[in-house]
This record gives structure tokens, sequence and C-alpha cells, in this order.
């Protein structure tokens, strides 16, 4: 009872926390947040390209922040930005800024949803022996659900960040499988993005993107597949003694 008191109150503190995170925000500048979100819901990327391109010298850090702040929050699409990166910092520096940004955005998301509602999910879970078979699926296969999820270009973040909450994927399963996923999806999304814009096409450029997520995911799925032996040989081990 007490311990449930606890987490209570440190939710409704961490909840008070972003609020309070906000209003300083609009305390020290007062017109940025009504811009801010005025951009976001406009969809507007050359709009985007030049406010982000109005911080000078800290345009990329501004940018990272964005990025990932709109990858947490769910909202708007995310290759609006991953577009804007590529126009204003180049093909491979734009889609590594925002894969990683992405990235960050999506596993702070992950990190409050499960803090928040991975407890009711739980108690769902309890009820029904279906949900108890998908839940103890998604850990045991999180890692391939969430990967292939994050590659699939143009599907809303907010869905996978969901998904992987209120499933019993591990953290480090999660993290990896978005950064790796998130390769491809990304960068194919920000190609077309800023070839639209552009007015250019290089199909060239795809096909690398293509190649490269290839292998990364080859060996995301390598490094998985080891670190999941030598899991299973650490829990016999622990059986033995």
């Amino acid at each position: 009872m007490k311990q449930q008191m606890g987490m209570g109150v440190l939710k409704v503190g961490a909840a008070l926390a972003i609020v309070l995170l906000f209003v300083i925000i609009h305390l020290i500048a007062p017109e940025f947040l009504p811009e801010l979100f005025a951009l976001l819901a406009s969809g507007d990327i050359p709009a985007t390209v030049e406010y982000i391109r109005s911080f000078g010298e800290g345009a990329i850090v501004f940018a990272f922040l964005l990025t990932l702040f709109t990858n947490a929050l769910g909202f708007p699409p995310a290759v609006i930005f991953s577009t804007a990166n590529v126009i204003l910092f180049g093909i491979v520096p734009g889609i590594i800024l925002s894969c990683v940004a992405e990235t960050v955005g999506v596993t702070i998301a992950f990190v409050l949803m499960r803090f928040y509602f991975r407890e009711a999910a739980e108690k769902a879970i309890a009820k029904s022996a279906f949900l108890a078979k998908i839940d103890q699926y998604s850990g045991s296969k999180g890692f391939i659900i969430m990967l292939i999820g994050r590659m699939v270009p143009y599907l809303p973040s907010a869905v996978m960040n969901a998904v992987g909450a209120l499933s019993s994927i591990r953290f480090r399963d999660y993290v990896l499988a978005s950064l790796v996923g998130k390769f491809p999806s990304t960068g194919i999304e920000a190609i077309i993005g800023h070839d639209l814009i552009m007015q250019q096409e290089d199909n060239t450029r795809l096909i690398i993107v293509v190649i490269c997520a290839g292998i990364l995911i080859y060996g995301a799925i390598r490094y998985e597949k080891h670190m999941m032996r030598a899991e299973a040989v650490v829990r016999d081990t622990e059986k033995k003694e």
C-alpha cells in the first residue's frame, strides 16, 4: 500500500516537473512556445527549415532538440524534421542527426509511458490469458517486432512508442531496434522529402541507404542473438548452482 502511494506521488511529481519546465520556458521567452507549436501544427517544411536556420550557429543543436521533442510527443510526423535536417545539414549528416535524435525522443517516450501506464497494462494482462500470451511473445520477440515496426516509412512514432511501452520488451531491445530500424525509414523519408522540396532526384542515394540499412539490420540481429545466447548460458549456470 505504501509502495503504491509512493509511486503515485512520484508520478504526480514527475508530471509537475514537466509542466514546470514548460512554464519556465514560457517565462523566459513568452513568444517561443506559441511560435513553436504553430510551426508544428502547420507541417510546413520550408518554414521549418527557415525557423531552424534562424538559430544560426545553434541551429544543429536546436534541430536535434526539436526532432527529439516531436518524436517523444509523437506529433507532428517525423518526416517534416528529417527532411528539414537533410536540407540544412546535408544528406548524410542530416540522416544521422535525425536517427539519433528520433531514437532519443522515442526512448524518452518509452520511459515515460512505461512509468505511467505499464502497471495498468499488467493488471489488464493478468485478467486475460490471451493478453498474457501476447505480452509474453512481445518480450521474447520484442526486438524483431520493434525493428520491423521502426523500419516502416511514415508509420507514426506514437504507435510504436505505445506498443513498446505497454509490452514487456526489454529496454535494451527497444533502444537498439529503434536506432537500427529508424535508419532505413528515416533515410527513405528524408531523401524523398529532400528531392521533392529541392526538385532533385537521385535514386543512387536511396540504394545506398537500403544497402547500409541491410548491413545494420544484419549486424543488429546477430548481436541480439549473441546476447540472447549469453543470457541463456547465464540462466543455465544459475540453475545448476
